[in-house]
This record gives C-alpha cells, structure tokens and sequence, in this order.
C-alpha cells in the first residue's frame, strides 16, 4: 500500500503519518531526508528524533538525503542487509526536502531541471515497486505566491510535479490542514 500526507508547513502531516504507522504495524523504518545545514536546522532534527523515541512504538531512523529511489529498491538496505520475512513499513519524511536536496546537487548543470525529473520517475518506480507499506510526507508548495527567483519557480514546479506522480501512483491521498486530516483519493472526481 502507498499512502502520501500532504500539506502546508506545520499542518500537522509527519504527526498523522507517523501515528498512521503506529496503526498499520508495530514498527517501522523512518527515512528522515533532512539535512542539517545550521544550527536551527539540527535542532528541528533532534527535536522530531526525541519525540520519535518517546514513543512505545519502535523506530528505526536512517538519513537518506539524496539516494532514496536506491534505498527503496533494495529492501535489505533499508535494515542494514538484515531483512528476514515481509518488508519494513516505511515512512519517508519528506519528498520535499528529498527534491531540494537532489536539486541542490544539480543546480549548476545546464540540465539540472531533467536530471531532477529523472529522479523523480525513479523514486516514482521505486516507491510503486516496494513490496512493503510506505507512507511518504509531503508539502504543499504551490498555493502561494510566484517565487521571485528561477530557482524557486523551479522548485515549486518540480514539487507539484512530484507530488501529483506520487498520488497518483497512491492507494491513499490525505490534506492535513491545521491538524485536520482528510482522505482526498476516495473523493476523487474522475473525467
């Protein structure tokens, strides 16, 4: 099953998607993609790790920040080669920052913008071939303002691009708006 969470900056998303794992199995992988460039940032890491570990329920936290449609892929990988019978439940937190991160990497190339789709589609046929549960996180970052910089018009595009892939290849689509979430799939208005 694939389930993705969206919506806006502290909406609440990596909460429900983590309490979401705790429904579906006794553990899981979290696949954190951050990347602690300053201070602030270490400190927004520590302080999700915490709540993680203040839980009962039994977290097995890998950084991934560049390399996930590989990680996904490889299931032994995923536990460190010590994979025995079904597949972890996963949770991926977040495809966002998992795309600015690949980005960010291919800035300067004259090609950057399809070397970021190219990942994108592999992350696509990874997450559609994981044998297992994943739930990933996402934000929305396309219903405010036009960035003023290429860069950031450029980021929000390839996000909406990545996220309309990732729910479409989904089983379950949730909006969490202020701590609310709700099931948008099921309502789907097909043509």
């Amino acid at each position: 099953m694939i389930v993705l969470v969206t919506g806006g900056a502290r909406s609440g998303k990596s909460s429900f998607a983590e309490r979401l794992c705790m429904k579906y199995a006794e553990s899981a992988v979290y696949i954190a993609t951050a990347q602690a460039f300053d201070q602030e940032m270490e400190q927004r890491i520590a302080l999700h790790r915490e709540q993680r570990e203040g839980t009962a329920f039994q977290w097995t936290t890998l950084e991934e920040p560049l390399q996930l449609a590989e990680r996904l892929t490889s299931p032994n990988a995923i536990i460190g080669g010590n994979l025995i019978g079904e597949a972890p439940l996963v949770l991926v937190d977040c495809l966002t920052l998992w795309l600015s991160n690949v980005l960010l990497a291919v800035v300067d190339e004259p090609d950057a913008e399809a070397r970021v789709m190219e990942q994108i589609h592999q992350l696509e046929t990874a997450v559609t071939a994981y044998p297992g549960t994943i739930i990933l996180v996402t934000n929305e970052v396309g219903s405010g303002i036009v960035p003023e910089y290429p860069l950031g018009r450029m980021y929000r595009d390839l996000a909406g691009i990545l996220n309309r892939m990732i729910a479409r290849i989904s089983d379950q689509v949730f909006l969490v708006t202020a701590g609310i979430p709700i099931e948008l799939k099921s309502r789907e208005y097909i043509l």
